[in-house]
């Protein structure tokens, strides 16, 4: 029966846990400060300690760095509310195992402690001999980048949104499946897809990535399927396609919504008759991918507008993932963020230690439309603003670009439709993604409308 140990001065919350762990089949025991939790590790080592971060003698990062100093490696799980997120990713980086928000929802608090305590069965908790007390509150902490030179490209997340997702990942890799992935620019859908691709059994065949929103109508059939030498004015040599270039391993579509109508019943045939003939060619060539596409844009609409071949989707979408908004990532924005600091580092030679709690705080009010793009972006140029070590709200603020909403001009119906379009590409001199904000659409609507209409 592996051992809890509850770390919390709230007395009545604590009690509650308790009894509930204990339900679950845990034997737990509780404390009310870091000292009484000290006493309780030294002498019953415990499998796993659910920790506030707020106690009355100490903080909870000084609990879980006298454990790490004293060669006990039980999980930890930090209790957090939301401000005070930046701890907990300190928490994480000092060696704790995963966080949990307040008000704790019971079924995420379960998954969590069986999570960490698999996740440690191969490594035995060891004991330690009786220490003297820690001496000393760690409290508002600034959130610190480790700067590290094997720094990842980009991480996962810890929050359950960021753990849904990658469940869906896992389980959909290794199947034949076509994968369509869902979200609002700056999500990180390339990511997926090269994970989709990693965890399949195509892993060590090609993945190849193309952009469909940078195609250009009359040279789409060359990007996918190639072109023979003298095809074309200025095919001065054969080239292949990115169905050939993936062939045997992964295809990922990247805003495929933005494929005009003509190219899509190309893109269907191909699919359905696993061959193509390059541009110029007289052979058709065996294909064999999986394929992975994503846009954000509502496909479904599309379809229902006749902007979308309805076979083509059905065809692309044999199981559909949804991308997070960064916003609705929790405490993952904090642990995004330090990670493109440390990018920022080692690309502007600096040596930033993170984000002040004043600047971790606007971190978390600010909205991140733009997603982990807009992070990232901001986070450099705070990072090359900045002269100490580190990030204040005055860096952080002159790296945000101002919010400067635009008017709209929506369309309401059919019949206003030709005018209202007109009026938006004059007043942005015929500029046709600007004229799409202005009226509340997508820049693949604007396009197949002005198609439709004539305009």
């Amino acid at each position: 029966m592996p051992h809890i140990l509850i770390v919390e001065d709230d007395i009545a919350f604590g009690t509650m846990l308790q009894t509930w762990l204990r339900k679950k089949g845990f034997e737990v025991d509780k404390a009310t400060s870091v000292g009484a939790a000290v006493k309780l590790l030294v002498d019953n080592a415990a499998d796993l300690v659910l920790s506030d971060l707020r106690l009355p003698d100490h903080d909870g990062l000084r609990l879980l760095k006298w454990m790490r100093d004293h060669d006990n490696n039980a999980p930890f799980i930090v209790m957090t509310n939301y401000a005070e997120v930046q701890n907990a990713v300190l928490a994480m980086k000092s060696g704790a195992a995963d966080y949990i928000a307040k008000p704790v929802q019971p079924d995420i608090l379960l998954q969590k402690i069986k999570d960490a305590l698999s996740a440690a069965n191969a490594q035995p908790v060891q004991t330690v001999a009786t220490p003297a007390a820690p001496d000393k509150p760690v409290r508002n902490n600034p959130v610190k980048s480790q700067k590290r030179e094997d720094s990842p490209r980009y991480i996962e997340g810890k929050s359950e949104a960021s753990r849904q997702l990658y469940s869906y990942v896992e389980l959909v890799a290794p199947t034949p499946m076509s994968v369509l992935i869902l979200g609002a620019s700056g999500t990180g859908k390339e990511y997926v897809a090269r994970r989709i691709h990693e965890l399949s059994q195509r892993h060590d065949r090609p993945f190849f990535a193309l952009d469909c929103g940078a195609i250009p109508r009359d040279v789409a059939a060359s990007e996918f399927f190639g072109h023979k030498k003298g095809a074309f004015t200025g095919a001065d040599t054969d080239k292949r396609g990115a169905f050939e270039m993936a062939n045997g391993g992964t295809l990922f579509l990247d805003e495929v919504g933005n494929l005009s109508y003509d190219v899509q019943v190309q893109l269907l045939r191909a699919l359905q008759e696993r061959r193509i003939r390059p541009v110029g060619g007289t052979e058709e060539i065996p294909i064999d991918i999986r394929l992975v596409c994503a846009t954000n844009e509502n496909l479904a609409e599309a379809v229902a507008d006749g902007g979308f071949r309805e076979d083509l989707y059905h065809r692309i979408n044999e199981f559909t993932i949804y991308m997070p908004k960064l916003s609705e990532r929790g405490t993952d924005l904090f642990l995004f963020a330090d990670l493109f600091v440390r990018h920022a580092n080692e690309e502007l030679d600096r040596d930033v230690e993170g984000f002040d709690s004043a600047a971790a705080e606007m971190l978390a009010s600010h909205p991140w439309t733009g997603n982990l793009r807009e992070l990232n972006n901001v986070v450099k140029r705070a990072v090359l603003l900045t002269r100490g070590k580190y990030i204040t709200p005055l860096e952080l603020s002159q790296a945000m670009p101002p919010s400067q909403p635009e008017p709209t001009m929506a369309l309401h119906d059919e019949d206003s439709e030709r005018s209202r379009i007109v009026a938006a590409l004059r007043q942005t001199n015929g500029n046709k993604a600007a004229a799409a904000r202005l009226l509340g659409i997508d820049r693949k609507t604007i396009y197949n409308k002005i198609e439709r209409l004539g305009i």
